[in-house]
């Protein structure tokens, strides 16, 4: 059968739309919005802005979806939506107006589904998975394809964007700022306080940017996936406002990263100082994640 199934993201909304027979999962095709739903969050506010534009994207997937008959569907959304103070006012008018059901799936969800979704991949038998949204990174520690903990911090790519960064790229006081927001944040997780030298497996849309702007920058073939983790304070620092960044290096950035180019330095920098933190040598971007997750967890065996 056809499924489809649309992630309203801080950052993006996706529809993906897969093939499932039994228990193959096949990706057909995706389609994907920059809606930066995360910088809508006014004190914590989702503003009528906002939902409009989440409305507009989602009238425009079911008109597409109506054109083939496709009617499995399933949305959810995650951190800036699930973290506004107005969440269920805001969720509800979506749903009224666009007459599709929209779940809130909470912070552990979320790291249990995108786990689920990793490990279909190959992964380390023991490491951290890792997903840096627009308002929320999930961390999950797992050992023998087991979760052990997880945790999910109030802070995405997005969210330090907003709150700290007045222009496209960052300054120097700025990824200081940012940087010092993670680091104070990490010391509040006491449930990770003893995890270090892990490997990390990144999933989303942040690693995935930051895979192609590495690959490119360090002259990696395109199929690469291994990121040196001593490499993102070097990258961050490239693409400070307040240097001459050479046009090469422009060209690069605006290749890698089209869509994301206000958000990936952010991105780097949650990911650098979670590198830091874990004392992770290297990263591993993996392709799959809280969708496909999804499907496994809470679709394939209602079939």
């Amino acid at each position: 059968m056809i499924q489809a199934i649309i992630d309203i993201g801080s950052n993006t909304v996706r529809m993906a739309i897969y093939d499932i027979e039994g228990q193959q999962v096949e990706m057909i095709m995706k389609k994907k919005n920059m809606v930066g739903l995360a910088s809508y969050l006014k004190n914590n506010v989702m503003e009528q802005q906002g939902i409009d534009k989440v409305c507009e994207v989602l009238d425009e997937y079911r008109a597409f979806l109506q054109s083939f008959h496709i009617t499995a569907v399933t949305a959810f959304t995650t951190a800036a939506l699930r973290n506004a103070a107005n969440s269920s006012e805001a969720v509800a008018e979506i749903v009224r107006r666009t007459h599709i059901p929209v779940r809130v799936i909470t912070g552990d969800e979320e790291a249990v589904f995108d786990f689920i979704g990793a490990t279909h991949d190959v992964l380390d038998p023991e490491g951290l998975l890792i997903d840096i949204g627009g308002a929320s990174t999930e961390i999950v520690y797992y050992k023998q394809q087991q979760i052990v903990r997880k945790v999910s911090l109030l802070v995405g790519s997005l969210a330090l964007k907003t709150k700290y960064v007045q222009d496209i790229l960052p300054n120097s006081q700025e990824i200081a700022a940012m940087q010092t927001e993670v680091e104070s944040m990490l010391k509040t997780v006491l449930a990770l306080k003893s995890i270090r030298h892990a490997s990390i497996c990144g999933i989303g849309g942040t690693f995935k940017g930051a895979c192609a702007l590495y690959n490119l920058l360090f002259k990696r073939r395109r199929e690469n996936l291994v990121m040196q983790a001593k490499r993102f304070l070097p990258m961050i620092d490239l693409y400070r406002r307040d240097r001459e960044i050479s046009v090469d290096d422009t060209i690069r950035l605006m290749k890698a990263v089209p869509e994301r180019l206000h958000t990936i330095i952010p991105g780097l920098v949650i990911a650098d100082v979670l590198a830091q933190h874990f004392q992770s040598d290297k990263i591993i971007y993996s392709d799959s994640g809280v969708r496909e997750g999804y499907i496994y967890d809470q679709l394939l065996d209602k079939k």
